[in-house]
């Protein structure tokens, strides 16, 4: 970079330029003059080739080579930053009991293992102590506009690093933060305090702060949302969101729909979607956890603190406390104040089967910095299930009068609980010959897995990673490795269940015995699937089709041709 001579600092005046200190201005050698006009610079800036500058005001940035500023009212840095790196999202705990501090390489995994696991205290101080020394290394009183990015129509920029390929237009504020490569900043958006990675899109009036936006995510339409992490592929409209650790596919579309206080994960709010996290008396200090693909039907309430297993479908306003953690694919269905349980019903719908599919589908991500496992079998689950069938077995044994069974401030009708025995035993045989077909086995694991923000993963592996915590890449490799491995540790777990089912080490005969039994459960469970679809695909939905006939075969004709 070089100073401006004199025949250029005219040149650029005459072109409508002005500065506080033209000595303050450098450039690259061949710098494009003719492409900058009407701009006025303040203290230093730095300007590389290829550069478009016009109708803006800029005060201490470096403008990477092919990068548009135009019509922008103020790109700016004021003061040393940290361009968002080091802030504290109070995710899930209102209070800050469970803050994580975000930076441009923040993983799901990582900000999990801060949020989740503060009882592994050292661990956590050691990744936020890493986390401000990256933050610190990213301290500068210059600011950066990446290589082909481009600024339009923007009002106010101050304190933010922007890099490659990134688009912001017509923004209105943003402030303290970092836009990495191929993010995009639409009309009206007001962001403070944040990281925005990959791919991702704020757009039409999102304000947000405190927020970190990960890979390939989505927030538009008004959405509001503080103290929140959005982790990849979810896509959040409309809405509000305060205080929540949003895991992959976090989905919210409609108005008046509240996300507070808890942790989600392929998670889906219906309209009106409501999450209290205080009971008025000691203030927001709750908490909720909703697990790996849970919904909510309209209108949905559910008051923390709450937990549900994984794919739960909550209906109705749930005000009990319920824990349902052991009992996944269930039903919690509100009626008259009393929360009922549907255990192992979700197995039922042909809406969890597409849930499974579509997320796999709809991974556009290019870095997947984020570990997601998709497995619809898996020990996490199957554990769970197979934990399911003797909690329920249980509450029949203890109460065979009982037509009402109670569980964790939940009530359990007892033919639900029988008929969610048979299913579960289902679905138990279908994901061990699923895990049996795949890997070809490790060391043997705990039995125990968790779902660590998207990745199925042995809790002994979790927790010999954290035991050896030397820093936060060598935490990430860790995860990617145990991954890249899944299949096998998962075979190992099936195949140690199997023995414990069969009381003996399982033979090549066993194996292939219990595949071919999953086959058959697999085929089983499709075929209820495939008959709820049926229903709602029947001619009994074609209500309103063929809106100006009276003739059926074209009301059906209308509905197939729209149906597909």
């Amino acid at each position: 970079m070089r100073n401006l001579t004199d025949s250029e600092v005219l040149t650029l005046q005459a072109a409508g330029c002005s500065a506080e200190s033209w000595q303050s201005i450098y450039v690259a050698e061949n710098f494009d003059i003719g492409n900058i006009a009407r701009c006025h610079f303040e203290g230093r800036v730095e300007i590389e080739e290829g550069v478009t500058l016009r109708g803006s005001t800029i005060s201490n940035y470096h403008i990477c080579q092919g990068a548009k500023v135009i019509d922008t009212l103020h790109l700016q840095t004021r003061h040393s930053s940290t361009f968002g790196n080091g802030v504290k999202v109070a995710a899930v705990n209102e209070n800050g009991g469970r803050s994580v501090a975000i930076y441009n390489n923040l993983t799901a995994q990582v900000a999990y293992i801060v949020a989740m696991y503060r009882h592994r205290k050292g661990v956590v101080e050691a990744i936020l102590r890493q986390i401000d020394g990256f933050a610190e290394a990213e301290r500068s009183n210059m600011g950066r506009v990446g290589r082909n990015s481009t600024i339009l129509g923007a009002r106010f920029i101050r304190e933010v690093n922007i890099g490659q390929g990134v688009t912001i237009e017509g923004a209105s504020l943003l402030e303290n933060g970092t836009l990495l490569d191929g993010a995009y900043v639409g009309v009206d958006v007001k962001v403070k305090d944040f990281i925005a990675v990959e791919n991702s899109k704020i757009d039409l009036g999102a304000t947000l702060e405190r927020v970190f936006v990960g890979e390939n995510v989505v927030v538009s339409n008004g959405f509001t949302a503080v103290d929140s992490l959005l982790f990849a592929s979810s896509h959040l409209e409309n809405g509000e969101a305060c205080s929540i650790f949003a895991g992959p596919y976090t989905v919210s579309h409609h108005k008046s729909s509240l996300l507070i206080a808890g942790i989600f994960s392929f998670f889906n709010a219906g309209s009106g979607t409501n999450m209290s996290n205080h009971l008025f008396k000691s203030g927001a200090i709750h908490q909720s956890v909703h697990r790996r693909g849970c919904k909510t039907a309209s209108n949905g309430y559910v008051m923390a603190p709450a937990a549900e297993g994984e794919f739960t479908t909550i209906i109705g306003r749930h005000t009990k406390h319920h824990d349902t953690s052991l009992l996944p694919y269930s039903y919690l269905i509100e009626n008259g104040g009393i929360s009922y349980l549907m255990p192992a019903f979700a197995l039922r719908s042909y809406g969890t089967v597409r849930d499974i599919e579509k997320w796999q589908k709809r991974d556009k991500r290019a870095l997947c910095r984020d570990i997601i496992n998709y497995n619809e079998f898996n020990p996490l689950l199957a554990g769970k299930v197979a934990g399911a069938i003797e909690i329920l077995n249980a509450l029949l044994a203890e109460n065979p009068d009982a037509e009402l069974l109670h569980y964790n401030n939940t009530t359990i009708k007892r033919p639900i609980a029988e008929r969610g025995v048979a299913l579960y035993k289902l679905y138990l045989t279908a994901a061990i010959g699923a895990m049996l077909k795949r890997g070809e086995g490790c060391a043997t694991t705990t039995g125990k897995w968790v779902d660590v923000a998207g990745q199925y993963i042995d809790k002994s592996a979790v927790n010999r990673i954290l035991d050896n915590f030397t820093d936060i890449d060598t935490l990430n490799r860790e995860f990617a490795a145990f991954a890249a491995q899944y299949d096998n540790a998962a075979h190992s777990w099936a195949l140690a269940l199997l023995a414990e089912q069969l009381g003996k080490s399982p033979t090549t005969e066993d194996i292939a015995t219990a595949i071919a039994e999953a086959e058959a459960a697999q085929a089983a469970l499709q075929k209820i699937t495939d008959t709820d679809r049926a229903a709602d695909t029947s001619a009994a939905m074609s209500v309103g089709y063929g809106i100006d006939s009276t003739d059926k075969e074209e009301v059906l004709a209308d509905f197939r041709a729209v149906q597909g």
